[in-house]
Parts: C-alpha cells; sequence; structure tokens
C-alpha cells in the first residue's frame, strides 16, 4: 500500500499547477432564496431546486458540432435555426463563399453558444444570482458557498 499511494501522488505531481490566467468566470443561476416558513415541529425545512454555475466564455464544442450542440443543450429554436441556415447555404452559396460562410457561423454559435444557455434558463424562471471566478467548477461551488451559504443550502 504504501507503494500505490506514493504511486497515486507521483500521479498528483505530474499535473502541472494552474496559471493565475486560467481564472474562468461561472454566472450562477437558480429561484431567489424565500424566507422560509416554519412548518410543524420536527419536519425538516423544504429544500428549493440547486443553483447551476453555467461558465462562461467561448464554447469549443459549440464551434464543433454546431447545430447538433444546441440541440444537445435544449436549445430546440437555435439549433433548428442553425440547421436551417447551413443547408440553406450549402444549396444557395458558391463552393468557396459557403465554406467561410459556414464556418462564420459556426464561429458565432462557438461565441454565443454559452449567452443562449443563460437565456434558455431565464426563461425557465431562473434568475442570475451571482457571478464567481474560480479555476475550475468544483472551486467555483466552494467560492459560492463561502459568498452565498444561502443558495448552496439548497444542494441535495
Amino acid at each position: 500500500t504504501r507503494k500505490e499511494s506514493s504511486a497515486a501522488s507521483d500521479v498528483y505531481k505530474r499535473q502541472p499547477p494552474r496559471a493565475a490566467s486560467e481564472v474562468r468566470f461561472y454566472t450562477v443561476h437558480g429561484d431567489p432564496p424565500q424566507p422560509v416558513k416554519p412548518g410543524p415541529e420536527g419536519w425538516p425545512e423544504p429544500k428549493g431546486r440547486p443553483p447551476i454555475l453555467l461558465r462562461d466564455g467561448f464554447s469549443l464544442w459549440a464551434v464543433v458540432f454546431g447545430p447538433f450542440w444546441f440541440l444537445a443543450h435544449r436549445l430546440w429554436v437555435e439549433g433548428l435555426a442553425m440547421l436551417a441556415l447551413v443547408v440553406a447555404i450549402g444549396l444557395l452559396a458558391p463552393e468557396p463563399a459557403a465554406s467561410v460562410i459556414v464556418f462564420a457561423l459556426h464561429l458565432l454559435a462557438g461565441f454565443e453558444g454559452r449567452d443562449r444557455l443563460r437565456a434558455r434558463l431565464e426563461r425557465k424562471g431562473l434568475a442570475e444570482l451571482g457571478v464567481v471566478a474560480a479555476p475550475d467548477q468544483d472551486l467555483a461551488w466552494f467560492r459560492l458557498a463561502q459568498q452565498r451559504p444561502d443558495l448552496v443550502k439548497a444542494l441535495p
């Protein structure tokens, strides 16, 4: 077991430390905190829906998969509109221009994909409750718990 633990620690040593410039921003979406109404004595407090952390920034997978990325994230209107545009451009535009236009459309999907996800969350009634800066999602949850313990109380 001593040898196994040293092998496991070597794996962690080989990973390069994250640079300070790799900080990502996550927006926090959820139901606004409601005052808890006391129930009968001995009953647990009712839990709301847990908050959702959504990373901000460019989405490489939205560029690669385009309309299918939108459909996979249940953005039906955006996915079908992009699919219709790609098919229309492929049929109507001459070949060299069609490739450039479709690539530009996919780049636009990469830049706007996460904003469309944010808009879908707002349509579902989940307001933006804050922003958390962290290098990864686990640390973002930790920082959210420090900043807004009232939101993390809804976690299962």
